[in-house]
């Protein structure tokens, strides 16, 4: 009783339990036998081996190349073969946690007294009293647990979970050979830091894998087994002395089974610890590319394809050992991320977002934001940070989004060629609108405004001729809300979501005259995917950012683009045509990327918002800037973003600029394409009365104007034309030639859709 009060002074539980079992075992089978699996097995009714978990795994995500750029994991593991566990690696945690691991059958009763005997004469702990499959049953254990209460079980210090232990262990040894005890074990095994199984731990404290393991890396690992909290090398300069001491004993212990020679063990021991601790961050927010990555969160969590309930979703993604490949492509991620860096910065409290879309596929290619994704400094509202997910809408972790302006005034212009209309059809606009009549929603209800009028080009109350063509290239908001009643709000609404277009927010679309200009809040990667159609010639497809998930047993289960026809090819290669306009005749004059693309701007009223989407062929993006504490309450007038002061942001202002510079360098050495001519025996033609001579006055006056401007400036245009025309092709002023956006004004009137409802400067409520 006297050693055995000593024991437990010492707290050596697993050395007292397997001496009682021992005691107890002698009268039956007598002492030597019992380390035989033949007497445990006539002696003891074994249990069941112990149920299994799948060891909980890191899940990560790809790019299309192949390399990680996000994390998920409840244990940072990997799991691997023994097959690819350094030699050394193995002998060493044999060496110091159960020499005779290969000689016993689940109890070592010699090396449980030796080790009685030796760690009550040093007073402390120097050999492990549990053999290593005891050790391993009590790891699946806690592994296993459910509850709480379940892990306390499976590590209380008792007699009683000592002996289950025991007997689960035999049983255990019944079922698997030795190399594959020691493989469950070596994976299983917390070595500190984090770090679950000697894969993540030799990353982790050596930045190598398993199978590279050095003697002294091996012997290291092996020593943090025993205790990982107090030889965690992250945790300071005791905790690496205290691992230094631990790795010390391993070699010892090695070279005293002969298994390494002396003067092996004496050269390692005179090297340092040389630990390379290589971070493993988890979660979004220590990602390269957070907002990506948080979209992936999302989806992971929220698409019934991933799991039957949320629960199980999360599970499969925090413990499930996934490989995820989205399409993610770098070099477009970093050209966004470059160029909204470039316009906003991100202690701007106006933000910029902008999603990259794959036409014919929807791939997303890029997400990129201006703040960071996380926590601001005690947590502050405003700040370098935000926990929204700007591209994104609320499904996918974002915002409530801002109102998407004249960007829509493509869905009208597609719903009008679909009809029939032509590039040259248009008519009169009047200097005024009261949308009082023609109003209906897919409802069929009347939806007019009878209260609301409606003042044309700065308020100035003048209207004129327009057609398909110059009433998309100015961006006129007038024609764009009289073609909408003509071709049917319903059918533009329709039209609208066949292309994919629903509110960031989740909400149903507003269905109001306003439509065309823009009144919905979009996040940017719905309307990069919705413009991607028109490049894929009328082919939507769901925004997909996951491309294959590789299961932890190596199974590949590909996600196919969700595609489908929703415009005639006819159709979209007309809506491209018209486009195309907004580069070189409208609002984007002057601001092109050197290849054919197509694209629309948008700004909100009162410049509470400014948008531009556009496309190549091969590449659709938008971008939106507005500010995060409010677009209504703090509108985007007389402000200073990203160091530039801007007296009003409109599309062509800033987030063109950004669209510009990050689509040419996403695009950068790939082939130039252009667009597939229109049917033109279909589209070209039609008729606006007036419209000829009302361009004729305009060309004139400008001539006119132009003239006074070049016998005026003629010495500084000479001097400096260089480098304006820099300035301008760079985004760095706005366009010097060509329309601006249309400005609509509106009298107070009272506003039966309420306060949200607002009309904009190129477009939208």
């Amino acid at each position: 009783m006297t050693v055995l009060r000593s024991v437990a002074g010492l707290g050596l539980v697993g050395a007292l339990g397997g001496v009682l079992v021992a005691a107890l075992a002698v009268p039956v089978v007598g002492g030597g036998g019992i380390a035989t699996r033949n007497a445990a097995n006539v002696l003891l009714d074994l249990p069941p081996a112990p149920r299994e978990e799948p060891l909980a795994q890191v899940t990560r995500l790809l790019d299309k190349d192949g390399r990680t750029f996000a994390q998920f994991y409840e244990a940072n593991r990997t799991t691997v073969p023994l097959a690819k566990v350094a030699p050394v690696m193995r002998r060493a945690i044999v060496a110091i946690e159960d020499a005779r691991f290969y000689e016993h059958g689940g109890l070592d009763v010699r090396g449980t007294l030796r080790a009685l005997l030796t760690n009550t004469q040093a007073g402390a702990v120097r050999q492990g009293g549990s053999s290593l499959t005891q050790q391993l049953v009590k790891n699946i254990l806690v592994e296993s647990a459910r509850t709480d209460a379940e892990r306390d079980r499976a590590r209380a210090p008792s007699l009683g979970r000592k002996i289950t232990e025991l007997r689960l262990a035999m049983a255990l040894e019944k079922k698997y050979r030795k190399d594959e005890i020691l493989e469950r074990y070596l994976n299983i095994a917390y070595f500190g830091a984090g770090a679950y199984g000697v894969e993540a731990a030799a990353r982790r404290f050596f930045s190598t894998s398993a199978s590279r393991l050095t003697l002294t890396q091996a012997a290291t690992l092996a020593g943090a087994v025993r205790m990982p909290f107090s030889t965690d090398p992250s945790l300071g300069r005791d905790h690496r002395a205290r691992l230094l001491q631990r790795r010390d004993l391993v070699l010892d212990r090695m070279a005293g089974l002969n298994w390494i020679s002396k003067q092996q063990a004496a050269t390692a021991k005179s090297a340092p610890l040389s630990i390379k601790l290589r971070s493993e961050p988890g979660g979004c927010e220590q990602s390269e590319f957070p907002f990506y990555c948080l979209y992936v969160h999302r989806e992971l969590l929220s698409n019934p394809v991933f799991g039957n309930t949320e629960a199980e979703r999360r599970n499969r993604m925090s413990r499930g050992g996934l490989t995820i490949r989205t399409s993610l492509d770098p070099i477009a991620q970093r050209a966004a991320d470059r160029a909204i860096r470039e316009y906003v910065h991100r202690d701007d409290t106006e933000v910029a977002a902008e999603a990259m879309v794959e036409p014919r596929t929807g791939r997303i290619k890029a997400m990129a934001a201006s703040k960071g994704f996380g926590r601001n400094p005690g947590n502050r509202k405003n700040g370098p940070k935000t926990t929204f997910n700007l591209v994104a809408d609320v499904a996918h972790g974002g915002g409530q989004g801002f109102q998407a302006g004249s960007t829509f005034k493509v869905y009208t212009l597609a719903t009008a060629l679909k009809q029939g209309w032509r590039f040259g059809d248009g008519f009169m606009t009047p200097g005024s609108l009261v949308p009082s009549q023609g109003y209906r929603n897919c409802d069929g209800r009347a939806v007019n405004d009878p209260n609301a009028r409606i003042l044309n080009a700065g308020g100035e109350g003048e209207g004129g001729p327009h057609s398909l063509e110059t009433g998309t290239w100015k961006s006129v908001n007038i024609f764009y809300m009289m073609l909408e009643r003509k071709v049917g709000l319903c059918n533009v609404v329709r039209t609208a979501k066949a292309l994919g277009v629903k509110r960031a927010d989740g909400k149903p679309l507003q269905e109001v005259p306003t439509f065309t200009l823009g009144i919905n809040e979009m996040d940017p990667v719905t309307v990069a995917a919705s413009f991607a159609t028109f490049a894929a010639r009328g082919m939507y497809c769901r925004p997909l950012a996951i491309v294959e998930i590789i299961g932890r047993d190596g199974r590949r289960t590909r996600v196919p683009p969700a595609c489908e026809r929703v415009i005639e090819r006819p159709v979209a290669d007309a809506v491209n045509r018209v486009l195309e306009g907004v580069f070189d005749k409208g609002t984007m004059t002057g601001q092109g990327i050197g290849r054919p693309a197509a694209g629309k701007t948008g700004t909100n009223n009162g410049y509470t918002s400014a948008w531009f989407a556009g496309y190549t062929p091969t590449l659709a993006a938008a971008v939106s800037v507005g500010d995060i504490r409010g677009s209504y309450r703090f509108p985007l007038r007389g402000v200073t973003i990203g160091g530039r002061y801007y007296g009003s942001v409109q599309g062509a202002s800033l987030p063109g600029p950004i669209w510009v510079r990050s689509m040419r360098n996403a695009l950068r050495g790939t082939e130039a394409r252009g667009f597939p001519g229109p049917n033109l025996a279909r589209f070209e033609g039609g008729h606006t009365p007036g419209l000829e001579e009302a361009l004729a006055r305009e060309e004139a006056r400008n001539g006119e104007r132009g003239g006074r401007r070049r016998h005026g400036d003629r010495a500084f245009g000479r001097r400096y034309r260089g480098l304006i025309q820099w300035l301008t092709s760079e985004g760095l002023l706005p366009p010097s030639y060509g329309p601006p956006d249309r400005e609509l004004r509106r009298e107070p009137s009272r506003e039966p859709y309420g306060e949200a409802h607002r009309v904009d400067w190129d477009g939208g409520w």
